[in-house]
């Protein structure tokens, strides 16, 4: 069975692509469809938004689609300044990856405790699999941010530099590919066994429809 995972992230589409692929499914990416949507993200929540897309991407290409995203929320921080999903937005103004960095390592040192903030990334999934059905599911990766950053900066990604792993004391942009996997596989393995669990009863209710 082939879905779309509707993503620019390559990290994401490496992993479930890998890990999908292992169970039998296969997994488009947008560059698989030649689709490049501009897609209105209008949606209050992560899981608002994972819906808009799935359903935008399953409309064009009619392949079950999942889609993912996610908001940031810190502990004890007043709910307007609340990132939600305006993550890289900051009064009305598209921060870039230093901009990111310094406002929130600010937000850190105002409402943090010795330099450290905790918080979560509310990642949320929808997958559609025909004009009526949208199936959601939604996980809190949690998160402890420092006032202090790492010299090294993923482009594009650039709060890691600021998040701290306790178990192996290091920022996330630190991380080596073997520790990246397996925090992502501690992380996404609720979200990796939602959507195993979902494509695979799609795929056995069309097979069920084709026999009859």
């Amino acid at each position: 069975m082939e879905v779309l995972l509707a993503t620019t992230n390559k990290a994401k589409i490496k992993y479930y692509g890998t890990k999908l692929k292992e169970k039998g499914i296969d997994v488009l990416s947008l560059n698989d469809v030649s689709l490049d949507l501009d897609v209105e993200e209008t949606g209050k929540s992560p899981s608002e938004n994972a819906i808009i897309k799935a359903k935008a991407y399953y409309e064009v290409s009619k392949i079950p689609t999942i889609a993912i995203d996610e908001g940031l929320f810190f502990d004890n921080i007043p709910n307007e300044i609340q990132p939600g999903v305006h993550v890289r937005r900051v009064n009305g103004k598209r921060l870039n990856d230093n901009e990111m960095i310094e406002y929130y390592k600010n937000l850190v040192k105002e409402y943090g405790t010795l330099g450290e903030l905790k918080g979560y990334f509310l990642k949320s999934v929808a997958i559609v699999s025909d004009e009526e059905t949208t199936f959601t599911f939604d996980y809190r990766a949690n998160r402890i941010f420092s006032s202090t950053s790492s010299k090294v900066i993923d482009e594009g990604y650039p709060l890691e530099s600021i998040q701290i792993i306790p178990n192996l004391n290091k920022f996330k942009s630190e991380l080596d590919d073997n520790e990246r996997i397996e925090m992502m596989n501690q992380e996404q393995s609720e979200l990796f066994d939602y959507i195993l669990k979902v494509i695979t009863d799609i795929e056995h209710n069309h097979s069920k429809n084709l026999v009859k």
